[in-house]
């Protein structure tokens, strides 16, 4: 957007919210705030954070025949080329790994089939250029398009069961459809299991008005995907950390919506960070003009919500 349309945009938002009043249901948005004035300081590291931070797949050299994989894509046919068994369909299902074969590969250097076996019996080969000896020196050895079942095992052995917070709105239900849900309540893990081909671990819950849900996940350390434990639960009620939030504002906050006089941070934890912000002096107020991809507009003055659109 060049910088004359942008000014347009901004002043006809401040036009059209003078009419605006109203009670707001609108959607969660976390892109960044371009405003140049935002201070980034250093993350805190919680515990949160950690709690999955060092689950990652197991060392080659720990392999024993009959560890399982969830395969997660129909891609998988790639890697197993001809040895793809015909007429089955392994998306969805698990194999098993069965054995590593040295073999010499085209070039004449060493290298690894290792060998798997489908739910049916079926053997299937995805060769590594790479001799056995180098596979077992290495930290992981990936599989495409699949999930380690101990990856998924060593999350269960954490969070099923466990009494935790959601702190995101994005979820799925149980025929996987997104939902708008609610964030900031307590929830119960019901169970855990092989996610998708992009994050590995599906967690399921549910609420206590027995709304049930399922979030995507990836462990591993923070930062390294958009989507680990931190972002989406917390072990203790976020509201302890906001004794001057409303009861009123909270129970806003909580479904996602917005009301006359909030704050800016009440705001952005209702709706998340918006996609632009325009700070500039008024007659007798500082304004601020929150803008969010989906078309919501927010109107500050004085730090305090005076008017918002959808």
């Amino acid at each position: 957007m060049t910088q004359y349309r942008k000014f347009l945009l901004l002043i006809t938002i401040l036009v059209s919210l003078t009419s605006l009043t109203g009670c707001f249901t609108g959607v969660e948005s976390t892109p960044k705030i371009t405003a140049s004035d935002v201070r980034r300081g250093k993350p805190v590291v919680t515990p949160e954070d950690t709690f999955l931070a060092d689950i990652a797949g197991q060392p080659f050299s720990r392999w024993k025949p009959g560890k399982r994989f969830f395969v997660a894509d129909d891609k998988i046919s790639l890697i197993f080329g001809p040895t793809m068994p015909a007429g089955e369909r392994l998306n969805g299902s698990w194999i098993v790994w069965d054995r590593a074969n040295p073999v010499t590969g085209v070039t004449g250097a060493t290298e690894t089939d290792l060998v798997f076996r489908s739910a049916r019996g079926a053997e299937m080969v995805y060769r590594i250029a790479l001799a056995p000896d180098s596979l077992r020196a290495r930290k992981s050895v990936e599989v495409p398009f699949t999930i380690e079942e101990s990856i998924v095992d060593s999350v269960r052995a954490r969070v099923d069961g466990r009494r935790l917070y959601v702190v995101t709105r994005y979820w799925r239900d149980d025929n996987d459809n997104s939902v708008k849900g609610r964030k900031f309540v307590p929830v119960t893990v019901d169970s855990v299991s092989p996610g998708n081909s992009v994050y590995p671990v599906k967690v399921s819950f549910h609420d206590d008005n027995g709304t049930s849900a399922r979030l995507f996940l990836s462990p591993g350390a923070t930062g390294a995907t958009p989507r680990t434990f931190a972002t989406l639960f917390a072990f203790s009620d976020p509201y302890l950390k906001y004794p001057s939030i409303t009861p009123e504002n909270w129970a806003l906050i909580i479904d996602g919506k917005v009301a006359l006089d909030m704050t800016r941070e009440e705001c952005r934890l209702s709706l998340g960070a918006p996609q632009d912000l325009d700070r500039r002096a008024g007659y007798s107020s500082i304004q601020e003009v929150w803008v969010y991809e989906n078309g919501i507009y927010l109107l500050f003055e004085d730090g305090l919500l005076r008017r918002y659109r959808k």
